[in-house]
């Protein structure tokens, strides 16, 4: 359901949030982090093959807890970005924009008009399945969606003061992986090569001095501070799967010694 977005509250006041991807289709992962106190979550629909029916589960179960729900969407189109949000979602994470069209078809695309564009259905879940006045579901809707954009091409460095100047965007997220395959084979997976430090830092600074917020997703706890220290703010750490995984990990290494 559609309600007060408090990470595009504290963004707005340049503040830091924490989250984590969410790469499982278990509703009660999303209950445990809110539980646990993690301010939002992106389920990660590009890489993970969700159906429908489990995302909106997995919204209704952020609204259980009060965890902020986001989604990257599978393809940065217009009515992957409506559906997205139809489910109740607070915000989406667009993919693959490296142009200024490709940006204003996505942050268009979150906005109802005069905003944007967004398709208009007010009987879906967000909308209290049409149980809410028409005119404040609008309006609340485009106070609180966040709007985040992914740079994560050498063409999109290219265009992105251009892309920063769309009103409506809320946050720049730089994706590291596929930003350093963009950059060459000698730097492709290698999150520490010099190179992809630069273009970081330059893409941080120039998100910073728009006025945008900018954020990246940290390996751990350690990474995070450092993130914070350059002036990122929307900080994803590491998933849902990630988690498991490192814990296992270590678990595994304490018995075996």
């Amino acid at each position: 359901m559609i309600r007060a977005n408090s990470i595009k509250e504290k963004l707005k006041n340049r503040q830091p949030v924490f989250g984590t991807f969410v790469k499982t289709s278990d509703a009660s992962i999303v209950e445990i982090l809110g539980c646990a106190g993690m301010e939002f979550f992106v389920i990660d629909s590009e890489h993970v093959s969700y159906n429908p029916e489990t995302i909106t589960n997995m919204v209704r179960a952020a609204d259980l807890s009060g965890i902020v729900p986001i989604i990257r969407v599978r393809e940065s189109t217009a009515v992957n970005i409506m559906q997205a949000l139809d489910t109740g979602a607070l915000g989406f994470h667009a993919p693959n924009v490296d142009t200024y069209k490709e940006a204003k078809t996505a942050v268009d695309a979150g906005r109802y008009a005069p905003l944007g564009n967004r398709g208009f259905a007010p009987t879906h879940r967000a909308a209290l399945y049409g149980r809410m006045d028409k005119q404040e579901y609008i309006d609340i809707a485009n106070k609180e969606i966040l709007t985040v954009l992914h740079c994560e091409t050498k063409e999109a460095v290219e265009h992105l003061d251009e892309i920063l100047s769309l009103e409506e965007l809320d946050v720049i997220f730089i994706g590291p992986m596929d930003l350093s395959q963009s950059l060459g084979r000698e730097v492709m997976g290698r999150r520490e090569h010099p190179k992809l430090l630069n273009v970081i830092d330059q893409i941080i600074e120039k998100v910073n001095r728009a006025g945008k917020a900018v954020g990246t997703v940290a390996d751990n706890v350690e990474m995070a501070r450092e993130l914070l220290k350059k002036g990122v703010l929307y900080i994803p750490i590491s998933s849902d799967q990630g988690m498991v995984s490192n814990m296992a990990g270590n678990i595994v290494k304490e018995l075996v010694k």
